[in-house]
């Protein structure tokens, strides 16, 4: 099956040259079935490499998925085509009547500032409100992680000593999970960021759980106790040559920075790039989408009825 995204958007022509399934509309309307309604909220600057990079990760799996795209209406973007984002994203006071079956909010390079003062917090924090009576499943990755579990639940992010920046391995803890089903013991991630979030503070929280962590990286997949929210640190959606050309950026503005930890050949840049992470990323959206359509509700209106302490076996099958 394939996802479902407006034909003009850049990314269906690449990922129709990568021989993905993607569809338009037109096509789309002659299918007897409800898609899955995924919206992402692109806080990321480069909008239409992040659109690409999880339309991939979201258009490999058997279920039709429908994309919506966001911004913040409290925040202009720079790096894009003031026209891109006219054609193709919306606002939350243009949503905020409908139902989602699922939702991502990206990562941003905000992490030095403190959340509040970041220009679009009051905006993403009644986003995130939103999502418990509206959203089914809301996957926050990376900085939207640390802005989610601080929305929710008041844990902060600490700078690190030096940036954290390659693919580190990880370890399952729980392997009875929906979302960690098939996964390796040990699996690899892409990680650039400069902030933590602190594993004593997590486990803090009976509200949540830590299903993957790695010893460099700290916590990596973390879940709500009724499942609908999970906290990604790291960039399973990265592209191959995103760290590769981060890390050629920062060079050429004379910034310190390390090669990227096993991600070239024998960590040496002169060798290429050996991507270890595609397989588990696949797995883990595939395993995301699945869970999303087996337990959200056909009708999306009754999303309300949910309380947001309800455990995840005691939703009503359909």
């Amino acid at each position: 099956m394939p996802i479902l995204i407006p034909r003009g958007l850049p990314a269906y022509r690449t990922l129709k040259n990568e021989n993905i399934f993607v569809m338009h509309e037109r096509r789309a309307s002659r299918q007897d079935i409800r898609p899955l309604r995924i919206a992402i909220v692109n806080l990321m600057p480069t909008k239409q490499v992040t659109e690409t990079q999880l339309a991939r990760m979201l258009a490999n799996t058997p279920l039709q998925v429908q994309l919506f795209l966001l911004r913040m209406e409290s925040h202009f973007s720079t790096h894009v085509d003031e026209s891109h984002m006219k054609t193709f994203y919306t606002t939350y006071e243009e949503i905020k009547s409908q139902k989602f079956d699922g939702m991502i909010i990206t990562g941003a390079p905000v992490e030095f500032y403190d959340f509040e003062d970041v220009d679009y917090w009051d905006e993403l924090s009644v986003l995130m409100d939103y999502c418990k009576k509206n959203v089914f499943s809301t996957l926050h990755v990376c900085w939207g992680a640390q802005a989610g579990l601080y929305h929710h639940y008041g844990i902060n992010k600490y700078e690190l000593p030096s940036k954290l920046f390659g693919v580190f391995p990880h370890q399952v803890l729980d392997n009875r999970s929906e979302f960690m089903r098939g996964f390796d013991d040990v699996f690899y991630v892409p990680h650039s960021r400069h902030t933590q979030i602190r594993k004593e503070d997590i486990v803090a929280q009976k509200d949540l759980k830590i299903l993957a962590e790695s010893e460099q990286a700290g916590p990596h997949i973390i879940c709500t106790k009724n499942k609908r929210m999970l906290f990604i640190q790291g960039h399973m959606e990265y592209d191959r040559d995103t760290l590769r050309l981060e890390y050629e950026r920062d060079l050429g503005k004379g910034l310190p920075i390390d090669v990227p930890a096993n991600y070239f050949k024998n960590d040496d840049p002169e060798q290429g790039v050996e991507v270890r992470w595609k397989g588990h990323a696949n797995l883990f959206f595939a395993n995301w989408l699945n869970y999303v359509y087996q337990e959200t509700y056909y009708d999306l209106e009754r999303l309300s009825e949910l309380e947001w302490d309800t455990p995840d076996e005691e939703v009503e099958e359909e």
